[in-house]
């Protein structure tokens, strides 16, 4: 009865329909709520037209813990007041950044404002929501100067600035990929011109053919951007992890990519991709089916050390085989 109570009361909150003497029981503390429930609510009220309630309130905000706030800002349906209030006066709290970044559901806005606080986690975060994170020029710039960033973070960030270098030569791509000359032309027109970010945004929003084109592009966002379209099927997916001139650093992200590895094509197609690299290989090849196996056994493409470990499993489930 009390949680029903308590999702009631901050659904009356939320749509600005409480009644003054709950929004004061709340601002006094006398109504029991989670702890995430508190802050999201208090935030919200802090902003409420009542001078004598927005004052209340960012009182008892004052008193609330940094756990608080973090399992408030973790929620995917937190309120956008909480996010606007930990990123107006918490940002330098531990950990209040990374969850900004987390959560999907904070304006980017929120984000852009606390980007010098992130660590390396939020950044990750934002590098994992490609969609998002391309969303707002002022995120963009913001993230990209990150001292916190690690290694790999630092050099995907800094092709972030490549907006002056020059579009790469796709036509040798373009020809395989479309062979209809008039078609193909334009698909150059289309890219011709484009600079990273607006290459990033074709990546994600574009169709089948530009993400054939941009998986090869030679800049690593870009790439992320195609693995992370909502439009990519497992179709190209399968198509990718077949594909012997892409980079061994992109089908290693595929080979990383849980719900791709649930597609046993993939997993066949990097085993006996040459250009994978021989751990994510090894790594791979005891999942392929008997028959893929022996195949593999034969596959001269691949480096000498998989083929030898492919052929001793081989032997391995016959011996046990036939012990059955």
């Amino acid at each position: 009865m009390q949680a029903t109570a308590n999702t009631e009361l901050r659904t009356l909150i939320r749509s600005g329909h409480a009644r003054p003497e709950q929004k004061a029981a709340i601002c006094a503390g006398t109504v029991p709520l989670t702890p995430e429930d508190r802050v999201e609510l208090l935030a919200i009220l802090a902003g409420d037209v009542s001078e004598s309630i927005r004052e209340r309130a960012q009182n008892m905000l004052l008193a609330q813990s940094p756990a608080d706030f973090l399992a408030g800002c973790a929620r995917s349906d937190a309120s956008e007041h909480l996010f606007a209030y930990c990123a107006k006066n918490l940002s330098k709290t531990a950990g209040i950044a990374d969850a900004l970044a987390r959560n999907s559901a904070c304006p980017t806005a929120y984000v852009a404002r606390v980007a010098a606080q992130l660590t390396a986690t939020g950044i990750q975060a934002l590098l994992d929501d490609m969609e998002r994170f391309t969303s707002d020029a002022d995120l963009l710039n913001a993230v990209a100067s990150c001292a916190s960033a690690n290694t790999e973070q630092k050099e995907l960030l800094s092709e972030l600035h490549e907006t002056g270098a020059a579009v790469p030569d796709f036509e040798p791509e373009a020809q395989e990929i479309e062979p209809d000359a008039g078609k193909r032309k334009t698909l150059m027109q289309q890219v011709a011109g484009m600079n990273v970010v607006q290459r990033l945004t074709l990546a994600l929003k574009g169709g089948r053919t530009e993400r054939l084109l941009l998986i090869r592009d030679p800049n690593k966002l870009v790439q992320r951007c195609v693995l992370q379209s909502p439009r990519l099927t497992e179709t190209e997916i399968e198509a990718f992890a077949s594909m012997s001139n892409l980079t061994g650093e992109i089908l290693r992200t595929i080979s990383l990519t849980r719900v791709f590895m649930k597609n046993y094509t993939v997993v066949r197609n990097l085993v006996n991709n040459p250009k994978t690299p021989l751990d994510v290989s090894l790594h791979l090849f005891p999942r392929l089916t008997s028959t893929d196996l022996v195949k593999l056994t034969a596959n001269k493409n691949v480096p000498e050390t998989l083929r030898s470990s492919a052929i001793k499993l081989h032997r391995k489930r016959k011996l046990g085989g036939s012990a059955n």
